[in-house]
């Protein structure tokens, strides 16, 4: 581990220059829709890109990344708080390339720290700007006070839904919500689990179309995955479905969505926070 670390350091050291890093938090209004799968093979999709991604869990209550990528990590966020503890000395490898930092019980007391030791924590953060090109978090279900402030603090959400009735409606609750303490907070929409196509568009639409009629709010749609039973055996195998069964029609899906989310990213004209923009806006909702 030790080696690792000072081999990341290494890297950090030969970049003469910092990358912007962007900052987004995968959500769903409802838990079951698939959205830690979706947050693994998406993070591994933009590896398999040359896009430099490092993954977080912060789903509070049921975090199962480590599940699905059958490793067991030794550290977790809090422990940076212990002395001579760098964020390399609490990452993660996991298959493909990823790195994988777990919350553990972190994020649950992240918010009754005091402004020393949260500065201590957001300092010892701050190597991962310009070494990641996108940091994932992926978050609880629903609306919790936690994964809301995080979400709010994100430069850009991506809401995940299946084309179940239930799952549209809590998606929707979920970016009202949004909308209603940020209205310039960036959506974007994956709907997870579909038969067809079709299904998704159509599933993409109608929850589109609530949006605009009711917040007057213009949401893009993402992209769509299959449901694909390669999904549910690589889950058995604690694998990602991307690794696994790399020509499935789900793997399919999500390097079509990564295509996406980068040609997205080239054409925004809006600038990423980055990791200081982040902290600042997670400090004011923690205070």
């Amino acid at each position: 581990m030790r080696d690792q670390a000072e081999q990341l350091r290494q890297r950090i050291q030969q970049s003469t220059q910092k990358r912007p890093t962007k900052l987004v938090t995968v959500t769903s209004g409802k838990g079951g829709v698939g959205k830690s799968n979706f947050s693994l093979n998406f993070g591994l999709g933009l590896i398999e890109r040359g896009h430099k991604a490092v993954l977080f869990d912060v789903d509070l209550g049921l975090a199962n990344l480590d599940v699905l990528m059958g490793i067991s990590p030794k550290k977790h966020l809090f422990h940076l708080l212990e002395p001579d503890t760098t964020v390399w000395d609490i990452m993660e490898k996991g298959p493909g390339h990823l790195e994988f930092i777990a919350g553990g019980s972190g994020f649950t007391q992240i918010m009754q720290l005091d402004d020393e030791k949260l500065d201590l924590l957001f300092n010892r953060l701050d190597p991962l700007q310009g070494y990641a090109d996108t940091i994932i978090f992926d978050t609880g279900a629903g609306l919790s006070k936690e994964s809301l402030h995080f979400m709010l603090s994100s430069d850009e959400v991506i809401v995940v839904t299946t084309p179940e009735p239930p799952a549209i409606t809590d998606a929707y609750a979920v970016i009202k919500m949004l909308h209603s303490r940020n209205p310039a907070v960036r959506i974007r929409l994956v709907i997870n689990r579909v038969v067809n196509e079709r299904e998704g568009k159509m599933t993409a639409d109608k929850l589109a179309m609530v949006a605009k009629r009711f917040l007057d709010l213009e949401i893009q749609a993402l992209g769509f995955v299959s449901d694909d039973s390669h999904v549910t055996k690589a889950v058995k195998q604690q694998r990602p479905f991307l690794l696994t069964y790399p020509q499935s029609h789900a793997s399919r899906s999500i390097r079509s969505l990564v295509g996406q989310y980068l040609q997205n990213s080239a054409q925004s004209d809006t600038p990423a926070n980055g990791l200081k923009g982040f902290f600042a806006k997670l400090k004011h909702f923690i205070r």
